[in-house]
């Protein structure tokens, strides 16, 4: 009693491990596949470094403080001496008085030395030409562009981790057809064998059915082969050994039906493109930002020590100092109008480029449209064609076993199933491929 009591507990665990062992979906493939790519990786670091410049530049419109101090040594040094003597005494109108008065003379020594000066520089931009203004323009605009480059990278490990996963979906399809195929093959073996001993088929009959069982286990392998190779594929995608054999949900999420209103703005190529063409044109405002005057808010608190006179340090206090700075340019042999020239060229450049790839992208748009409308009658006509199958199948059978059929036409029959079969999975699947690239083409996939 102890001994089945555990076999079962054995077997109960082993049931319920195998159950509770989930199987990946493809929401959390394409959640691994971006927490493992690193290109996307590389697009967030990016993305967060435009926008440090952008706050970086936004810091410009407010006032810069500074700490600011020098020490200098000089050895420099003079002496002056006026010499002693009588000199004549006036009163308060400048006559002279008629006396004099010793002078005893004036001895002066200055010497340099070590001099130290330390303060606080504050400078506030008043008018730089609208420099500051359009260098944060220009700084969101970049961090705009690294936003929508992050979901262009995203919509790129979705698009190729969904097709990974649906070709595994279609692997182990096609392996249960096959596998279905084969035991079709084998039950009719077996039954054909079995005539042939009680003389009711001929052996060319058997040799018939052999083939078709070959050709059967051949394409059973190549399922199996595929089926390998298209889990290493998603492996190798959402960031697994390639020789782990994850569990797969063999089911492809549902697909909505598409009108024809879609359009090509809401794709990351687009805005970036759009966002690149005003970059261009707000690099023209820069140039000019640099042939306008600038005016600036000065003020300095700072402390001065050194000069001696005599043996007497002379200076030895604080002050203060404001005042506005101004700088006009004047000219610089053309510098300035070919920059705002080559600015004005390359924004032309890049509304040339933009025109263009927006041609492309409306092209893109439009075939993905026409290939999803055709693998949709693709489908439909596969459906049809595996009812009709299925059918033709159930009656072949039932007229083979009856007498009223060649095993040729049986054999046939079992093939053209199959067939349509495997031509409904493919379908269905490229389907699922054409409905995500619509997506990827019209900006809605993420």
């Amino acid at each position: 009693m102890k001994r089945i009591l555990s076999i079962f507990i054995c077997v109960a665990s082993i049931a319920f491990s195998t159950q509770a062992q989930s199987r990946l979906t493809i929401s959390e493939c394409i959640s691994m596949a971006k927490s493992n790519n690193k290109l996307l990786q590389a697009a967030q670091h990016q993305q967060l470094a435009y926008n440090y410049d952008k706050k970086a530049m936004w810091a410009n419109f407010f006032p810069k403080i500074s700490l600011e101090g020098i020490g200098i040594y000089d050895d420099a040094s003079f002496r002056y001496s006026t010499g002693s003597g009588l000199l004549p005494v006036v009163d308060a109108t400048g006559t002279p008085t008629g006396t004099s008065a010793y002078f005893p003379g004036l001895d002066l020594d200055a010497r340099l030395g070590w001099i130290f000066s330390g303060g606080v520089m504050l400078k506030q931009p008043l008018f730089m030409g609208g420099k500051i203004i359009t260098g944060y323009r220009m700084s969101k605009l970049g961090s705009e562009i690294s936003r929508e480059n992050v979901r262009l990278t995203e919509s790129e490990i979705i698009i190729k981790t969904s097709q990974a996963f649906a070709n595994v979906v279609k692997a182990y399809e096609l392996q249960e057809v096959a596998q279905k195929y084969n035991v079709l093959l084998e039950e009719l073996y077996r039954s054909v064998g079995k005539a042939f001993e009680q003389g009711l088929k001929t052996k060319n009959d058997v040799l018939k059915v052999q083939v078709k069982l070959n050709e059967s286990k051949l394409k059973l392998r190549q399922t199996e082969n595929a089926v390998r190779l298209a889990t290493m594929n998603l492996c190798h995608y959402i960031g697994l050994p390639l020789t782990e054999k994850p569990l797969v949900s063999q089911e492809l999420p549902p697909t909505m039906q598409v009108g024809n209103t879609a359009d090509i703005y809401n794709r990351p190529e687009y805005r970036m493109l759009e966002k690149k063409t005003e970059l261009a044109r707000q690099q023209i405002k820069l140039e000019w930002s640099e042939r306008m005057p600038q005016i600036a808010l000065l003020a300095d608190f700072g402390y001065t020590n050194g000069v001696k006179l005599n043996g007497k340090k002379m200076i030895d206090h604080a002050s203060w100092l404001a005042g506005v700075k101004v700088s006009i340019p004047v000219f610089h042999f053309g510098h300035g109008v070919n920059k705002v020239l080559a600015a004005r060229a390359r924004y032309s450049q890049a509304q040339s480029e933009q025109a263009d790839s927006n041609e492309m992208l409306q092209l893109q748009l439009t075939q993905s449209m026409n290939n999803l409308d055709e693998a949709e009658l693709e489908l439909q006509l596969a459906n049809s064609s595996v009812d009709s199958a299925k059918e033709s199948l159930r009656v072949s059978k039932r007229q083979y076993e009856a007498g009223m059929e060649t095993l040729s036409d049986f054999l046939e029959t079992q093939t053209l199933w199959r067939q349509a079969v495997q031509t409904q999975i493919e379908a269905r699947v490229n389907r699922y491929m054409c409905f995500l690239e619509y997506q990827k083409a019209s900006g809605s996939i993420n």
